[in-house]
């Protein structure tokens, strides 16, 4: 029984215990957590040069929340809850708004339009966030997200910028990062007051491949309205000339290098759609004009497939190739069928049926489709380009044109020298009398070699819906320059295609800056004709007995 108030006493004194124990261990934390909601309490009710400020101590508190927090306002996300003055990151979904809690991340779900009160920013107030933004991101662990935070940082830098990007040059590890600090901080140096730190800041700055110190530098060597030099300086000035030469000779390599990609990848689009043309035309003598609409054909097979898999955009492409393949070689073996066995040996009747077959499948298209052009979309992997620097970009989609166009000559040589039907489709091409004398249907051979090449220009259809518009008229555009290719290059060689669309290619590419598209296209023509005049046979003549009949 005596023991009872013992026990109390003991109690008691635990719970004093543990409160002094709370105290001495909380009480540095809640003076460091006073100021962070005093700030978040300045953007929730302050006026805007109190926000403003309320922003700036947020980017000087250290709490892994500020981040997330600041980038929601920056986007318009961040709200106050009108019900207990909480905030909130929010998303509008067109009914309301998904809403969370800005502090703890607790998913809030739907909210309506009058539940919450959207925290409103000045232009100063989102250059501020910007810059503290950049501050914060600038010890990310993604080196893409450092490296837009330094760019961030080096449009208005001050003092505190540039200590943290000479502190964080120091230690940073990734070379693009590492790359960006230092020309912002050369950057800076052009400004100082000593001439000699600027001399020495311009002779490294030339070694860079930024924009930024390109137009620094023509900056300085420009005149004023009055006709008087930027740059005061005459050895400063004459110095940012010799650096513009050194850069101005790269920017030229870097620019002719990104003309021959973007000529590679024109040559690749004319050898898909070519190369279909070359085995019907070198194999069975056929000038089909309806080749271009066989392509068409396999650019709305992919826009069919989006339709069907809108959420899948890289498999209802990858699935595309085939199903193009499969249907416009289907409509291929139709047409070799219904109407073209019956005209061999009159190439000039072959070629107003074909037209007229292309006029009757463009009809269709419109007729099932309507006449608009239809937006193929490009999946991710696809979008965007490849920065390798401030000069020197590639786009995804035609990199991967280029290479897809490789990867259907190399399966379709496989096929012509390793399977049954290329053996058959060569001995055809090379003497087709010879041929139907050893055995070989001769008939079967044509209806599956115009099948092939048409399931070919289906493939090419394809590539095609990732760099234009889908439209009854697409084909229109390409038949006349897969005819060039294939004649530059030799009937009936598909090295010759190879080779003459990539040179087609960049050679369109190259005139296009002087003469202009237009003009340039009828040049390539008129060096056509003349190479024809001296070499009937193109490029790579095909060989065997009956070559020349």
């Amino acid at each position: 029984m005596n023991s009872l108030p013992l026990i109390r006493h003991f109690k008691w004194l635990a719970v004093l215990m543990l409160v002094c124990s709370l105290a001495a261990h909380g009480g540095q934390d809640t003076a460091v957590a006073h100021p962070w909601l005093d700030a978040l309490d300045g953007l929730k009710q302050g006026s805007m040069p109190e926000r403003e400020q309320a922003i700036i101590k947020l980017g000087d508190i250290k709490d892994s929340r500020n981040l997330g927090i600041l980038q929601a306002l920056l986007d318009g996300k961040l709200f106050i809850a009108k019900a207990d003055a909480r905030l909130l990151i929010a998303t509008d979904n067109h009914q309301g708004f998904d809403a969370r809690d800005a502090l703890s991340g607790e998913t809030l779900g739907a909210m309506g339009h009058d539940a919450i009160t959207k925290i409103n920013l000045t232009n100063k107030m989102r250059g501020t966030l910007r810059k503290i933004i950049g501050q914060l991101e600038l010890t990310a662990d993604d080196p893409a997200v450092r490296l837009a935070a330094v760019k961030a940082m080096a449009k208005a830098a001050d003092e505190k910028d540039l200590a943290l990007l000479r502190a964080r040059a120091e230690q940073e590890q990734d070379g693009d990062v590492r790359q960006a600090i230092n020309v912002a901080l050369l950057l800076r140096d052009m400004d100082s007051d000593d001439k000699a730190v600027r001399v020495m800041a311009i002779e490294a700055l030339k070694a860079y491949n930024s924009q930024d110190v390109a137009n620094r530098l023509n900056a300085m060597v420009e005149k004023d309205e009055n006709g008087e030099f930027l740059e005061a300086d005459a050895d400063i000035r004459n110095l940012a000339k010799a650096s513009l030469i050194n850069i101005n000779a790269r920017l030229q390599w870097y620019s002719a290098i990104e003309t021959v990609f973007f000529g590679l990848s024109l040559g690749a689009v004319l050898v898909l759609a070519a190369i279909g043309l070359a085995i019907t035309f070198g194999v069975m003598g056929v000038i089909n004009m309806a080749h271009g609409e066989l392509m068409m054909l396999g650019a709305y097979t992919t826009y069919v497939m989006q339709q069907l898999m809108p959420n899948y955009l890289g498999v209802s492409l990858l699935l595309s190739i085939p199903a193009a393949f499969v249907i416009s070689a289907l409509v291929g073996i139709a047409i070799e069928r219904g109407i073209i066995r019956f005209l061999y040996g009159r190439p000039l009747e072959t070629l107003l049926a074909t037209f007229g077959v292309s006029l009757i499948l463009q009809q269709s298209v419109r007729s099932i489709f309507s006449p608009l052009n239809r937006s193929v979309a490009t999946p991710e992997w696809m979008s965007g380009s490849w920065q390798i620097n401030d000069f020197l970009s590639l786009t995804w989609n035609r990199f991967y044109i280029l290479v897809f166009c490789l990867l259907v000559f190399v399966m379709l040589l496989q096929i012509l020298k390793r399977t049954k039907l290329g053996l058959e489709v060569r001995a055809v091409a090379q003497n087709r009398k010879m041929a139907r004398a050893m055995g070989i249907p001769t008939d079967k051979v044509d209806a599956m070699t115009f099948g092939l090449g048409s399931g070919i220009a289906g493939v090419a259809g394809v590539a095609l819906s990732q760099i234009t518009n889908v439209g009854p008229n697409l084909g229109q555009a390409y038949i006349v320059d897969s005819f060039m290719v294939v004649v530059f290059g030799g009937v009936g060689n598909l090295l010759g295609t190879l080779v003459a669309g990539f040179s087609l290619g960049i050679a369109n590419k190259f005139l296009e800056p002087f003469a202009g598209a237009v003009l340039a296209k009828i040049l390539v023509l008129v060096f056509i004709i003349l190479f024809i005049q001296k070499r009937p046979r193109g490029l790579f003549p095909q060989k065997g007995r009956a070559a020349d009949s």
